[in-house]
């Protein structure tokens, strides 16, 4: 679909009614690569995230942890631009298929937060990181974040 279509649309708000909001008032929401279909990260999304994802055609988010919405990218500049927006059939979580700017989704410097598979009864990396996380938030980062950056840094 057309970013263009998209925004017009989505001018009424009507389609938001149609998301099942969790008791928080949140959906999760799963930001796949648009050209590989590699799943990159899952966040949560209240329904001014979400009409803000539409209206500004890129990946935004409410963080749970600091409570304020989050715009993927502000301090990375990893943004996610929206190319389709799809909801599943129980209408409780979105599909973000995005274009991720900088090849890197994760805020440990990594391309997916999917990093970690589990190999006989162990969590074992097998992504590699592609960029240091204090080389792109500075460092604070390490001071604040666990050995596989827990924290979400964004």
């Amino acid at each position: 679909m057309a970013s263009e279509s998209l925004i017009k649309q989505t001018e009424n708000h009507d389609w938001l009614d149609a998301v099942r909001w969790n008791s928080d008032g949140l959906v999760a929401a799963i930001a796949q690569d648009w050209k590989t279909g590699k799943v990159l990260m899952q966040a949560w999304m209240n329904r001014e995230a979400l009409a803000l994802t539409v209206k500004e055609q890129r990946g935004i988010y409410w963080s749970r942890s600091r409570g304020k919405l989050w715009r993927k990218g502000e301090s990375s500049g990893h943004v996610q631009q929206l190319k389709e927006l799809r909801l599943d059939c129980d209408s409780d979580s979105i599909l973000m298929l995005v274009e991720q700017v900088g090849g890197m989704a994760c805020h440990t410097g990594r391309e997916s937060c999917y990093f970690s598979r589990l190999e006989q009864g162990e969590w074992v990396t097998v992504e590699p990181v592609l960029k240091d996380p204090e080389a792109i938030y500075g460092a604070s980062y390490g001071s604040s974040h666990g050995k596989n950056g827990e924290t979400n840094s964004e």
